[in-house]
C-alpha cells in the first residue's frame, strides 16, 4: 500500500470528483485466473489517481462488500463518503475471459445487482469539486451527474462500445458537454465511421468535445487539440497479466495529474498522458488493482523517466 503521491514544483492538487462502477471480478486469461477481485471503472480510476491528489469516489456497493476493499480505498486517501451502500442485493459481478493475444476479451457472466438501480447523488460538499471524471458507465448517468456539479473546471469523459449501441444519443450529448472525451480506436471508428484514425478523432472533435485522447492499447495513445496532435507509444510491458481496468487507470492518472498541475493546457495533457501511460503499464501486470496499489510513486516516476527518454530526440 502507498500513502505518498507524486508532486510537482509550484502546485497543489485540487480535488479530483470520480463517477463510475464499483465491483467483483472473475477473470480469466490465457496464463492465470483471477477470482473475485475487486473491479469496476471507479476503482481502478481512483485508485491511480490517489498518487496525484486526493480522489472523491461516488458509487455503490452490495450487502456482499467487503470491509478489507473499503479500506483499500481509504489508505490510498480516496474520500468514499459518496459511495453507497445498498443491502437489498450484491455488488455487481463481471466475469471474463482473454483470448490468446488479450485484445479481445468475452463477457462469460455479468450481474448488475444493486448496481441496476444505481442513480449517482453528489455529497452536497463535493457539488462544486473542479475535476470531475465521469468513468465508464450509462451515459444517462453521466448526465445526472453533470446535472448536479456546479461550473466545474474540466470534465473527462469515458465510455465504450456498449453504450455506443444502446445509448448513443445520450452519450452525444455526454461529449458534447465534456472538455475531453476519452475513447479506444475501435470504439473511435464506430463513433465517426472513419477507418483512418487521425481523420476519427478530428471528427470526434466536431462533436463538441475541445479534446479528444484515442487509446490504442499496446500501440500507445493519442491526443487531439486545438494546438496540435500528439502521439505517445506504450510504455514496453514484458509481462502482461490482466489487461482489465488499464483504460479506467489511464483516465484517472491523466485528469489527477491536471489536477495536481491545477493547468489543462496541451503542454499538462502531454505531460498527464506520460504519466497516464505509466500507470497503466502497471495496471496490466497483476489481477484487479493489486499492482497498483503496490507500486509507489517511485516506480511511476521511473516508468515515466524511461518514457521521456523512449520520445526525446537529442539535438
Amino acid at each position: 500500500m502507498h500513502n505518498e503521491r507524486i508532486e510537482f514544483p509550484n502546485s497543489a492538487p485540487e480535488p479530483l470528483l470520480i463517477v463510475g462502477s464499483v465491483a467483483y471480478d472473475d477473470i480469466i486469461t490465457p496464463t492465470e485466473t483471477g477470482a473475485r477481485v475487486l473491479g469496476g471503472s471507479a476503482s481502478y480510476a481512483s485508485l491511480a489517481a490517489s498518487y496525484f491528489t486526493a480522489p472523491r469516489l461516488v458509487g455503490v456497493v452490495g450487502k456482499d462488500f467487503e470491509e478489507k476493499d473499503r479500506e483499500r480505498f481509504r489508505l490510498h486517501g480516496i474520500d468514499t463518503e459518496g459511495v453507497a451502500t445498498d443491502f437489498s442485493g450484491p455488488t455487481l459481478y463481471w466475469r471474463g475471459k482473454y483470448q490468446e493475444n488479450y485484445n479481445r476479451r468475452d463477457t462469460l457472466d455479468i450481474q448488475l445487482g444493486v448496481f441496476e438501480h444505481f442513480r449517482p447523488e453528489l455529497p452536497a460538499a463535493w457539488l462544486e469539486t473542479p475535476y470531475v471524471l465521469l468513468a465508464n458507465i450509462a451515459p444517462e448517468l453521466q448526465l445526472h451527474v453533470l446535472e448536479q456539479v456546479k461550473k466545474p473546471r474540466f470534465v473527462v469523459a469515458d465510455s465504450m462500445d456498449l453504450w455506443i449501441n444502446i445509448a448513443r444519443p445520450a452519450l452525444e450529448q455526454v461529449i458534447a458537454r465534456a472538455d475531453m472525451f476519452v475513447v479506444n480506436d475501435s470504439e473511435a471508428e464506430e463513433l465517426t465511421g472513419e477507418k483512418n484514425l487521425i481523420n476519427a478523432g478530428a471528427r470526434l472533435r466536431d462533436f463538441g468535445a475541445k479534446t479528444v485522447v484515442v487509446k490504442k492499447g499496446e500501440h500507445g495513445a493519442m491526443l487531439f487539440h486545438e494546438d496540435g496532435l500528439f502521439a505517445l507509444p506504450a510504455y514496453p510491458v514484458t509481462r502482461l497479466l490482466d489487461p482489465t481496468g488499464a483504460g479506467d487507470s489511464f483516465a484517472g492518472t491523466l485528469l489527477a495529474v491536471l489536477a495536481a498541475l491545477q493547468r489543462t493546457d496541451f503542454g499538462a495533457i502531454k505531460t498527464a498522458m506520460l504519466y497516464a501511460t505509466a500507470v497503466a503499464s502497471l495496471t496490466v501486470e497483476a489481477f484487479s488493482c493489486d499492482r497498483l496499489e503496490g507500486a509507489g510513486a517511485e516506480e511511476i516516476a521511473a516508468r515515466v523517466k524511461r518514457l521521456r527518454a523512449m520520445v526525446q530526440l537529442d539535438d
